[in-house]
């Protein structure tokens, strides 16, 4: 899903890229570019984006990417390069998985749902569900804003054991919406997949029809894109999406069994598709211009804070530009679409592999090639960097503390992922520095830190989930490539 903080990371850059140990990858191509427009890039623009895509998927394993974008209310670039799966080589027709960029989908329909008199956005979800915590308080707004206080139900970067078993929107509900309430709902921003379920399940109740078919009769047709569904992508014929533990080989990733991306990420579509939709919020067609400011507008905490985030998508200053963006991450999948509203240009980035910073690294290269370059502008938890430096020293030697690891993470950590581990970073010599990457984060019951670990000339990133508290055992410990 979406990777808060490590996707922050990855998006601003600082992780890029290893050599790749994916050998029998052939180098990759780019294929099928569209035709010129009136807008239309220029050859030597082109030449840099196609540079900027082979560079990166050459240096960090990633099989594949598929690149559109968008100026002045056309796409004026669509192009794949490297493999979709074995013997399938990328084309810029194949659905990828777009995971939490579907959120901003499912935002769009309920703002169509409370135009067409359905719903309100301050209606409680105890009108339309029963028995979810803080149901008689929670809003539909504060579900999509992230703001609601339930407890995400997949903060962490990998399947846990129970996402082998098929699973419906109910089931994740009553499991993890009857869970005591992360904190009051609106006086925190905390990234939650669940709050997404009870909203799709609300605009089932609301719409009068299964959720994929309002998205097709109130979205998708009239802009005449043609997704999938996620869970019917995930078969022989699609993109395949790709996994690595630490610097060990490039592998084919298994993903959940159906059911677990429901609302929360479940479309697949082409970047084409997704950078049309794009224009569609750039030039305000298919909903009201107020529904898309509504929909940008960030959400301000109790406090007074500024939470960057509307109902379904971010809105920020990066690298002084304004950008309205959203990424997406599934079970070997990365996506990142981001557009630009002053300059009308959406770029959108889907990557078959859900390891190293393609994403965020293209996304930003490719907005420096077409846009003028603007001048940037100007939890309670402790950091445990000394905890996590000796946590990856230890599995560096081969060995694993299960006892600090929670049940999730001891089934993560298979015989076959420690030997990747170990023989991947084993060989780059001892750690010679191991810092905090920013500041501890809160989501899904669990604390999110990150950081950069320096072997010699060679620096990695560790995204990691604990327990709170100084010793809580550690739910994720995963490390990838950095381009510092």
């Amino acid at each position: 899903m979406n990777r808060t903080a490590l996707a922050r990371l990855l998006t601003a850059g600082a992780l890029i890229l290893a050599p790749t140990t994916l050998a029998a990858a052939p180098p990759p191509q780019p294929v099928a570019a569209v035709p010129s427009t009136s807008a239309a890039l220029t050859p030597v623009q082109e030449t840099a984006i196609d540079a900027a895509v082979t560079k990166a998927l050459a240096h960090s394993g990633v099989p594949s990417a598929q690149v559109a974008i968008a100026r002045g209310g056309q796409i004026v670039f669509a192009r794949a390069w490297g493999k979709a799966g074995d013997n399938m080589p990328a084309r810029i027709d194949q659905p990828y998985q777009i995971a939490s960029n579907s959120k901003q989908f499912l935002g769009a329909l309920i703002l169509k749902l409370r135009d067409q008199g359905k719903l309100s956005l301050d209606d409680t979800v105890s009108k339309y569900l029963a028995g979810v915590s803080g149901g008689e308080e929670i809003t539909i707004r504060q579900l999509l804003s992230h703001t609601s206080g339930l407890r995400d139900f997949w903060p962490q970067d990998y399947d846990f054991v129970d996402m082998r078993t098929p699973v419906k929107p109910e089931e994740i509900v009553k499991r993890w919406g009857t869970a005591p309430l992360d904190y009051k709902p609106g006086t925190r921003w905390q990234y939650s997949n669940t709050g997404y379920v009870v909203a799709g399940l609300i605009a089932e109740k609301a719409g009068g029809a299964p959720l994929w078919e309002q998205f097709e009769r109130e979205l998708f047709q009239p802009l005449g894109l043609h997704p999938l569904k996620l869970d019917d992508t995930n078969k022989p014929g699609f993109p395949q999406g790709y996994h690595r533990y630490a610097l060990g080989p490039v592998v084919a990733a298994t993903p959940p069994a159906s059911g677990w991306l429901w609302a929360a990420g479940e479309i697949s579509m082409t970047a084409s598709d997704l950078a049309r939709w794009d224009i569609a919020r750039l030039h305000r067609t298919l909903l009201p211009a107020a529904d898309w400011e509504e929909q940008e507008a960030p959400v301000i905490l109790a406090d007074g804070t500024n939470s960057s985030y509307g109902l379904g998508v971010f809105t920020r200053t990066a690298d002084g530009r304004r950008i309205i963006n959203h990424g997406g991450e599934s079970t070997g999948f990365l996506s990142q679409a981001t557009m630009y509203p002053d300059s009308d240009v959406a770029i959108v980035v889907l990557t078959n592999a859900d390891f190293g910073a393609v994403t965020g690294t293209v996304t930003s290269a490719i907005a420096d090639i077409v846009m003028p370059r603007d001048l940037p502008l100007d939890s309670g938890e402790t950091a445990r960097t000394a905890d996590a430096r000796a946590e990856l020293e230890a599995l560096v030697a081969g060995k694993f503390e299960a006892a600090h690891f929670t049940a999730h993470a001891q089934d993560y950590f298979s015989g076959a992922v420690r030997k990747d581990y170990r023989e991947s970073l084993a060989p780059l010599g001892p750690l010679t520095a191991f810092e905090p990457a920013g500041k501890p984060k809160l989501r899904g019951g669990f604390v999110n830190r990150t950081f950069v670990a320096t072997f010699g000339k060679r620096k990695l990133a560790v995204s990691t989930y604990a327990d709170p508290g100084a010793h809580g055992a550690w739910e994720q410990f995963i490390v990838m490539p950095s381009d510092d």
